[in-house]
């Protein structure tokens, strides 16, 4: 294994790439130190540690951090997310922007552009409200250091170019580091809570926070989150491999035998994608929950009110949301990065078929059924992954549904109000991590095999030829 890990170094292309993933990471946790001006840091993370199983939570997560402290990154990636969902949809719903996708790189590179405008646009929206939330409201005033006139416009300038900063990193991490830029960034923001996390599982050990019942709660919680990192692998790696035969064909005078290969099609296409899109949809209007304008309050409204607490994660309402949400996701994601259609002309172009299917519609589809099929479980194994750790952090309020909450009020505490965990066990931070080491090793493997060199797993070898028939 040491000998896999040096031959990284041996290539200086690879070696090049990685440590500018490694920079430009650095990078982005300094900037994770560098508060916004007028902020009281510490006044604003009991805050956000009092409201942690709120939509903050989710907020606080996705920015790596920032968030609690309200740095100069403190909006994180969650802008950028939120304008790639709004453009993937229109690509489906607006003819003209999926013409313009279909252009090639050149309409790749506009969409990428106007994704880049919307970005900044919602930065300052989301920046304007919350510095607008902090110098309205009495919790707020206590973290405020300067008088709003001051504070407001500060506030929109610094946290919209650090949005901006965030999404360049992300762009040059894409495409002149390792891995996917974005996912890599939310990466390093939970891997560097865990060892929050942990000191707060210890801390729990020391005070005895269940009782008789906390060392078997630990030693439950540690098999647990072993035995969902080793599922998340194994369905990760799976693929259903639909058999493709090239029939023998002739190339000017030459003659090419006929070769048996295969359809690759993962079982989780999605990868981490669907869940991120779910939990920025849901906790986006949650936000505003927290905000006054003008004396008005969504959160102590008689009609907003009862909406936001109903739409509170581990809500019944906001669970069966989050289940449609990833559901939805999971098949609109697979529909845009995978087409049968296109597949199939290939296919046909270059003599391909797949046995006892016909070649063109038919095949396409085949191969949409067997997606269609693959993705539903793909589709359910995200929601068992995200909702047993959210169970375990926080429960699921079954005993809020009208009419028939008060049979649950029976159930054991810890069922409706969960362990009290925070949100670096929760199901939606072990895919991201999970998920994201592997595709970079991926990475890092495929240009070692491309390159003649073993690879991390046993079974990668050296780059071998397509066998013949």
């Amino acid at each position: 294994m040491f000998e896999k890990f040096s031959n990284i170094f041996k290539i200086p292309d690879l070696r090049k790439r990685i440590g500018f993933t490694l920079f430009l990471l650095a990078v982005y946790r300094v900037g994770a130190h560098i508060p916004t001006p007028g902020i009281d840091a510490a006044q604003l993370a009991q805050f956000f540690n009092q409201n942690a199983g709120s939509a903050l939570g989710l907020l606080d997560l996705f920015s790596g951090g920032n968030a609690r402290k309200l740095t100069i990154f403190a909006l994180g990636i969650m802008p950028y997310i939120t304008a790639s969902i709004i453009f993937q949809l229109l690509t489906v719903i607006y003819e003209p922007l999926a013409k313009l996708q279909k252009e090639g790189e050149l309409g790749r590179r506009k969409i990428t552009q106007w994704t880049r405008y919307v970005t900044v646009l919602l930065a300052i929206v989301q920046a304007f409200f919350i510095g607008l939330t902090l110098t309205n409201s009495a919790a707020g005033q206590s973290m405020v250091t300067m008088p709003k006139a001051e504070f407001l416009p500060l506030c929109v300038i610094t946290l919209t170019c650090g949005t901006a900063f965030i999404m360049w990193l992300g762009e040059q991490i894409t495409e002149r580091g390792i891995g996917n830029g974005m996912s890599l960034l939310i990466f390093t923001g939970i891997v560097v809570g865990l060892p929050r996390g942990i000191a707060d599982l210890w801390e729990k050990v020391q005070t005895s926070a269940w009782g008789t019942f906390t060392p078997i709660a630990i030693i439950l919680l540690i098999v647990a989150m072993v035995a969902v990192v080793a599922f998340i692998i194994y369905v990760e790696r799976s693929e259903r491999r639909i058999p493709v035969q090239y029939a023998k064909r002739m190339v000017g005078r030459r003659s090419t035998e006929g070769q048996t290969t295969h359809l690759p099609l993962k079982i989780n296409s999605g990868g981490v994608m669907p869940v991120i899109f779910a939990s920025s949809i849901l906790s986006a209007p949650l936000l505003l929950q927290n905000v006054t304008i003008f004396g008005f309050s969504f959160k102590d409204n008689a009609f907003f009110g009862p909406v936001f607490r109903a739409l509170a994660p581990s809500e019944p309402l906001y669970v069966f949301l989050y289940i449609v949400a990833i559901i939805f996701f999971a098949y609109f994601y697979i529909s845009i990065v995978f087409r049968p259609d296109d597949i199939a002309d290939n296919m046909r172009k270059y003599g391909g078929f797949i046995p006892g299917i016909r070649p063109g519609k038919r095949t396409s589809d085949f191969i949409n059924d067997v997606l269609t099929r693959i993705t539903l479980v793909g589709a359910i194994y995200l929601v068992v992954i995200s909702i047993i750790p959210m169970f375990l952090i926080s429960g699921i309020h079954f005993n809020h549904i009208p009419l028939i909450g008060a049979a649950f009020d029976r159930m054991p505490p810890f069922m409706t109000n969960g362990l009290g965990l925070n949100f670096y066990f929760g199901g939606t931070s072990l895919l991201i991590v999970v998920g994201v080491a592997m595709d970079t090793v991926n990475q890092v493997e495929s240009q070692l095999i491309m390159r003649h060199y073993d690879g991390f797993s046993p079974k990668s070898g050296r780059i071998k030829g397509r066998r013949s028939w």
